[in-house]
């Protein structure tokens, strides 16, 4: 057999079966494997130089068209006559998207302005010190995290909630100037990718760069960007998108309420579905760091925009399409279906993520008890089987992870149908993050698969026999 089951404090050597939960201010064991983050195979990805500048080009054009169906026609497509009139109807919609959405002092204080604050805040909110995997790249340093996102959120929520109610900053001015804050964000995306990767040339520290400025720049050549204690990376990973998609469903829903003088239960339930995610993504900080995103991704155009603009004004059609077309008078038992879906698939994922990542904490020796609410059952699994390496790595067959490879990634997809099915089928674009999460997951696995397969070799065929599903066992 190629690879051994072993299990923690079972039949792991003495040496780890010394290791145990570590203090928020203690470094991990010195010997856990190197995390292979170099990897000299390069291959081009997404279609190469062309596909990157295709994308560079094409993700804000998307963008600008759908927030044009959405926010000005209702989700409705917006379509020419005919082919040949393509060119001036392009013409016409890009001087409507200026119309009410181009770039504004607005926009610019209010994504900016929480922006910075939430900087500030990464630097002075208390949080556990955590440290990631040892790089080959740093010479095998493990880089320290200051896991204090879970205090930002709530500072921030605490703030909004203070400025609305006092009338210093109505949060339905969100809603209101949408399109400029949209496109200031955009903006910004191109500048930080800039500058990251500008200083990364001018200082010589390029990781698995092609040499092609434009693919170069979309798939990023530096992995760890940081200014100060300030990890890049993982902030704009978890302390921008998500609490600017939960603000905007926020500012949906009290826009809503002066419309109608109450918030339907539709809009209610996306309030809640992106409080859940950004609320889960914030609590559980300590556990992304040893996420495929920050220790292996590269920092890219691709990256950040995406977490910058992206992910909060492109995932955020359904509560749109909600304020614009509400009430929906949906019968009550679809209502409760969409909420039990909801809070089943968040509680497959959040304890799935927490089991792969906890698992990977623990034998890193970093795992941490935070009391960050909710705190779900079956969120950790003693002794935990797994498949021992040749490289060194264990990999995790437990829990979830023995019946399929990428569970959380289902229970993720399982959300995002909620967030469309909640809306009904008058629309396509409350279904837009379903469509292209499952494009980005389907690609990302495998991906992942060929990354892995080239790692481990005959360890990953050996994985793959002991659990070959990838999403649903026994379909896919």
């Amino acid at each position: 057999m190629s690879s051994s089951q072993q299990q923690p404090g079972a039949s792991a050597p003495a040496k780890q079966q010394q290791q145990g939960p570590a203090t928020t201010d203690s470094r991990p064991r010195d010997d856990v494997a190197y995390e292979d983050v170099t990897d000299n195979n390069f291959v081009y990805e997404f279609g190469g130089p062309i596909g990157a500048a295709s994308m560079i080009v094409g993700f804000p054009l998307l963008m600008a068209y759908q927030f044009l169906c959405v926010y000005d026609n209702n989700g409705h497509f917006l379509l020419p006559d005919s082919l040949g009139d393509f060119l001036p109807w392009a013409s016409r919609m890009a001087a409507r998207y200026w119309e009410i959405a181009a770039p504004s002092w607005t926009g610019a204080k209010i994504y900016l302005g929480f922006t910075f604050f939430m900087v500030g805040l990464a630097y002075v909110c208390p949080g556990p010190v955590m440290y990631g995997y040892k790089l080959p790249s740093l010479n095998g340093q493990r880089l320290a995290y200051h896991c204090n996102a879970l205090w930002s959120w709530w500072v921030a929520i605490i703030t909004s909630l203070v400025l609305h109610f006092t009338g210093l900053f109505r949060l339905t001015q969100i809603i209101d100037n949408l399109g400029p804050i949209m496109s200031v964000a955009m903006l910004w995306s191109f500048v930080l990718a800039s500058i990251v990767y500008g200083i990364t040339v001018v200082r010589g520290k390029k990781h698995r760069a092609s040499g092609n400025v434009i693919y170069d720049f979309f798939m990023g050549v530096c992995l760890n960007p940081r200014v100060g204690t300030l990890d890049l990376k993982l902030f704009t990973e978890l302390r921008i998108p998500w609490p600017v998609l939960f603000f905007i469903s926020l500012s949906c829903a009290l826009k809503q309420y002066e419309q109608l003088g109450y918030v339907t239960p539709e809009s209610a339930f996306m309030v809640l579905a992106h409080w859940l995610y950004s609320n889960a993504c914030n609590k559980g900080e300590e556990c992304v760091i040893t996420s495929w995103d920050i220790f292996y991704e590269l920092e890219s155009w691709y990256l950040l925009f995406w977490n910058l603009a992206g992910v909060p004004f492109s995932y955020c059609y359904t509560s749109i399409y909600l304020l614009k077309n509400g009430p929906m008078h949906f019968p009550i038992w679809w209502n409760v279906l969409c909420y039990v879906l909801l809070l089943a698939g968040y509680f497959f994922w959040d304890t799935g993520n927490s089991q792969r990542n906890r698992f990977r904490m623990y034998w890193n020796n970093t795992l941490i008890k935070r009391n960050a609410f909710p705190q779900l059952p079956m969120s950790f699994i003693h002794d935990a089987k797994f498949l021992q390496t040749r490289h060194g790595n264990k990999l995790l067959i437990d829990g979830w992870y023995a019946y399929a490879r990428k569970p959380h990634y289902t229970a993720d997809l399982v959300m995002a149908l909620t967030w469309g099915l909640i809306a009904g089928f008058g629309s396509f674009f409350p279904y837009f993050y379903l469509t292209f999460f499952l494009i980005v997951l389907v690609h990302r696995v495998g991906r992942d698969d060929a990354r892995c397969a080239r790692k481990y070799g005959a360890d990953w065929e050996e994985y793959m026999r002991v659990v070959p599903w990838k999403f649903v066992p026994y379909i896919y």
